[in-house]
C-alpha cells in the first residue's frame, strides 16, 4: 500500500530542510521520535548510505537506511524495518515563496502498518513546518 500526506506551513523551506537533514533536530518536531543513533563515524546529517536507528516512543528501536538524498530538490528517501516488516518513505519539501513551504511524505509498505502509521506522520509533517 501507498500513502501521501501532505502539510503546508509558515517555516521557510530551507529551515525546514536542516529540520530533515540535522538528525539532532527529529526528535523537535516529530513526537514519535525521542532520538537517532547512527552507525559509525562522520557528520549526524541525512546522507546516501547512513544507517542507524530511531528510537521510538523511547522504547522501540526501529533500524533504518538512508537511500537517497538531493539537498537541491530538499529531497530524501529511507527504509525503516518494525520487525519483519520494511516499509519505505519518500519525504520531499516545497518553497511556496511568500505562501510558505509544503512538506509530503509517500509511505510504502503493508497497510497493516502504513494506515496506523499515517495519523502520527501527519502531526509530524505540521511540527516541521512551525516556527518556533
Amino acid at each position: 500500500m501507498q500513502t501521501t500526506l501532505r502539510a503546508t506551513g509558515p517555516l521557510p523551506a530551507d529551515q525546514a530542510w536542516e529540520r530533515y537533514a540535522d538528525l539532532d533536530r527529529w526528535p523537535h518536531w516529530a513526537p514519535q521520535i525521542s532520538g537517532v543513533a547512527v552507525s559509525g563515524p562522520g557528520p549526524r546529517r541525512l546522507r546516501p548510505g547512513l544507517e542507524g536507528t530511531v528510537r521510538a516512543a523511547g522504547l522501540v528501536g526501529v533500524p533504518f537506511e538512508v537511500l537517497a538524498v538531493d539537498e537541491q530538490a530538499r529531497t530524501w528517501s529511507w527504509r525503516v524495518r518494525v520487525g519483519p516488516v520494511t516499509l519505505t518513505l519518500d519525504h520531499g519539501i516545497e518553497d511556496l515563496g511568500a505562501g510558505g513551504t509544503r512538506t509530503w511524505l509517500r509511505t510504502t509498505g503493508p497497510a497493516l502498518v502504513v494506515l496506523p502509521y499515517s495519523p502520527v506522520a501527519f502531526v509530524a509533517l505540521h511540527a516541521l513546518l512551525l516556527e518556533r
